[in-house]
């Protein structure tokens, strides 16, 4: 996980951070006005949680991305039972869209997954959100049923590790 990546015309950065700190904060704002305006009536209160304990310990990782000390977008894995772990709150800020740096927080994010022992990857999507459908789906995600009772969703996927762990979410 982590570490630094080469993508035109930014390097990116992944690291773990704490999803209240000041970092945390900053991009979660971001990714509830741009929901709120995809979704109208929506808030962070409305589907499965994302909260901070849900990044802690051996129950998740909340991963922002950087360039130099400026963040780029968010997102982070939670455990939903032994062995699958969910997305939440991926997202990259408007500036920072279209040079990849979403399918580098994906990646990362299941990388931190395998390392906490979850062999599969699930996460939901809304109808306003298209860019979000290709990149899922493009990053070999299938789509299953509503596994969580989310009413903002439309789309529920999923993706199984190999043996060898989560392939790595290369561009189309």
């Amino acid at each position: 996980m982590g570490g630094t990546h080469r993508v035109t015309p930014v390097e990116v950065d992944i690291r773990a951070a704490h999803l209240d700190s000041a970092v945390g904060q900053q991009v979660l704002a971001a990714f509830v006005a741009d929901i709120s305006d995809r979704y109208p009536g929506w808030h962070p209160g409305i589907g499965p949680s994302a909260e901070p304990h849900d990044f802690e310990d051996d129950r998740g990782r909340f991963l922002v991305a950087f360039t130099g000390h400026t963040p780029l977008g968010c997102g982070g894995i939670k455990r939903i039972d032994a062995e699958a772990g969910e997305v939440k709150r991926l997202y990259v800020l408007p500036t920072a869209r279209g040079q990849g740096v979403s399918r580098l927080l994906l990646g990362a994010l299941e990388e931190v997954a395998r390392d906490l022992g979850m062999s599969r990857v699930r996460l939901d999507t809304g109808n306003n959100q298209p860019e979000a459908l290709a990149l899922f789906r493009s990053a070999g995600y299938r789509e299953i049923g509503d596994y969580n009772a989310n009413p903002a969703a439309s789309y529920w996927f999923e993706k199984i590790a190999p043996p060898t762990g989560f392939e790595p979410v290369l561009p189309p």
